[in-house]
């Protein structure tokens, strides 16, 4: 049996400020366990109940989405391309297939004509995103929630 898998992704939040911020976190609570019997076991995360919401988003190339709320907490899959998230607090990732994060910044206060992000594609192909919105289902109230 191979070791626990560590799982990285970005996390969006908004601190108690009204600031958004971001933050590297990593997926660790995983079980040992087959998905459907007599498959051999996998590593399995914890499972997330409640309405979500699944859409297929492509960005052209240049696209550029100005300082703006997630609408929901949403998590947020690179398929191609590449893009990037630009928090209130100056920090920006970039991200690329295989790379995703959480956007859980709403309610934030604006602040010297922030709020919420900034997000875009990079480079010469469109980025396709894979957008998973938590309709009811529960999101974390810090960062770093899912592990």
């Amino acid at each position: 049996m191979t070791d626990q898998p560590s799982v990285p992704y970005w996390h969006l939040w908004t601190d108690a400020d009204g600031v958004s911020r971001q933050r590297r976190c990593a997926m660790t609570e995983f079980a040992m366990k087959s998905m459907q019997p007599p498959a051999a076991p996998q590593w399995q995360g914890k499972p997330r109940h409640g309405a979500m919401t699944m859409l297929l988003t492509v960005q052209p190339v240049g696209w550029i989405g100005e300082w703006h709320e997630n609408p929901k907490p949403q998590w947020i899959v690179p398929l191609a391309g590449r893009w990037f998230v630009e928090s209130m607090d100056g920090v920006r990732t970039e991200m690329a297939a295989g790379e995703w994060s959480f956007g859980g910044d709403q309610a934030c206060r604006e602040v010297d004509g922030r709020k919420g992000h900034r997000s875009g594609t990079l480079g010469d192909v469109p980025a396709v995103l894979l957008v998973i919105q938590l309709d009811d289902a529960l999101a974390p109230a810090s960062p770093c929630g899912f592990r």
